[in-house]
């Protein structure tokens, strides 16, 4: 039976004492500690029962044990008289035919190398060409020259004295106008209340490509692969000619009347014009126009 109540035990105290300590020297307890021990009473305390709870495995852990222990026999179990005796075959890879080719190059490359005979090099002597400059850049080269001069040998005494004034340039209409509607966004996001803000949820929308889409796609990948495996061998050379297309008679005799006409427009005389008087003329209806007029 375990107390629903145990009273907490002071600290463990090495004391030594002798019957010639007095009682001064004795040691003394808390009194409300030495209260609460002379006022306890073990009838109120209750009876209650240990209740030992045991965890028992839910169906994937007993699985889970099977599993482990079937393995464990079966490797335990293992017959090893059933093992058959097997030969490690080695295969050699022999090299291709272009793996040969590539292999007797080098040698004979680096046979050439090795035993080449020097004694029968002969000796040669470098020529140091200087290449004069061209007259565009001698030209240049002067106009450097006199430029530099000109500002070395600069006479500094006939220079003026000259005052700077700075004009201070007012702001336009529109650039304050521009500078005002600025100001009154930042201080709209600057005074902006977070908390009439409301959440919202993002859905991600993916979208299929369409039928014209993957067969477009399709015909790209084609064109594209087609284009990688084009074997150029298979191309013949060519020869462009250029034909200069001669104008025909009938267009040579347009551009002729065109010339002439714009020539004769660009080359008149307006002094040759006379002043004519335009009449405007009043025409009468006839007698059958008024007739059909009336029955009409």
């Amino acid at each position: 039976m375990k107390l629903a109540f145990e009273p907490e035990s002071p600290p463990p105290t090495t004391t030594i004492m002798s019957a010639e300590t007095p009682l001064k020297d004795l040691p003394k307890v808390d009194p409300t500690l030495k209260g609460q021990l002379e006022g306890f009473s073990a009838v109120n305390l209750k009876k209650t029962e240990t209740e030992e709870k045991v965890r028992l495995p839910n169906k994937e852990d007993v699985e889970a044990e099977k599993a482990a222990q079937a393995h464990l026999q079966a490797v335990e179990g293992f017959n090893t008289a059933q093992l058959k005796h097997a030969n490690t075959q080695e295969k050699i890879v022999l090299p291709a035919k272009e793996d040969i080719e590539t292999e007797r190059t080098h040698q004979s490359l680096f046979q050439g190398v090795t035993g080449f005979d020097k004694t029968s090099m002969r000796h040669a002597e470098t020529q140091e060409k200087v290449t004069l400059p061209a007259k565009e850049d001698i030209e240049t080269e002067k106009t450097h020259q006199s430029i530099f001069q000109g500002v070395t040998g600069f006479d500094k005494s006939q220079m003026r004295h000259a005052e700077t004034e700075e004009k201070v340039a007012l702001p336009a209409k529109e650039d304050i106008e521009q500078e005002k509607t600025h100001q009154n966004i930042f201080q709209g996001v600057a005074t902006f209340d977070k908390s009439t803000m409301r959440q919202t949820s993002t859905t991600e929308r993916v979208s299929l490509p369409t039928p014209e889409d993957i067969k477009l796609e399709r015909t790209h990948q084609g064109i594209f692969q087609r284009l990688v495996s084009f074997d150029k061998s298979e191309m013949k050379p060519t020869e462009t000619v250029e034909r200069n297309v001669l104008p025909s008679q009938a267009d040579i005799e347009t551009e002729k009347e065109h010339q002439a006409l714009r020539q004769g427009i660009e080359g008149f005389d307006h002094s040759a014009l006379k002043k004519a008087e335009t009449t405007e003329k009043n025409t009468l209806p006839t007698k059958e126009m008024i007739e059909e007029e009336k029955k009409a």
